[in-house]
């Protein structure tokens, strides 16, 4: 089981960037896919980005899409999302998360360990 710490979150003005960081430990890291999930206050947890487990296949959700931009360093235990041109209506908790599989999902129940998460509050 993989112990997953974000960091990185904060608050930012709208159209700004900011980089998530979510360090692995306890676990194989480049034998696990790795997502990026956030949810919104009074809403459903919501995907928004996952990497394959060397890296070279990425999906994002529509919404991020061309704006946020997942990559990892398997040497370092590192994933990263790097969010730009940053809405109002991406304020959430994102969530950092792995799983077993081969196969990049949207699918959270297909990931086995999170992160605490890491509050990203963009201000218009």
């Amino acid at each position: 089981q993989l112990q997953l710490v974000e960091s990185g979150g904060g608050l930012v003005q709208a159209g700004g960037s900011v980089r998530l960081s979510c360090v692995a430990s306890g676990g194989t890291f480049n034998t696990y896919i790795f997502g990026w999930f956030r949810q919104a206050p009074g809403k459903e947890r919501d995907f928004v980005a996952s990497i394959s487990r060397q890296g070279g296949g990425t999906m994002y959700a529509d919404s991020v899409k061309g704006r946020f931009s997942i990559s990892r360093n398997n040497a370092e235990n590192t994933v990263w999302l790097h969010m730009s041109r940053l809405k109002p209506e991406d304020t959430a908790v994102y969530y950092c998360a792995a799983g077993p599989g081969v196969d990049l999902t949207q699918n959270g129940n297909l990931y086995s360990d999170w992160g605490q998460g890491a509050q990203v509050t963009v201000s218009s």
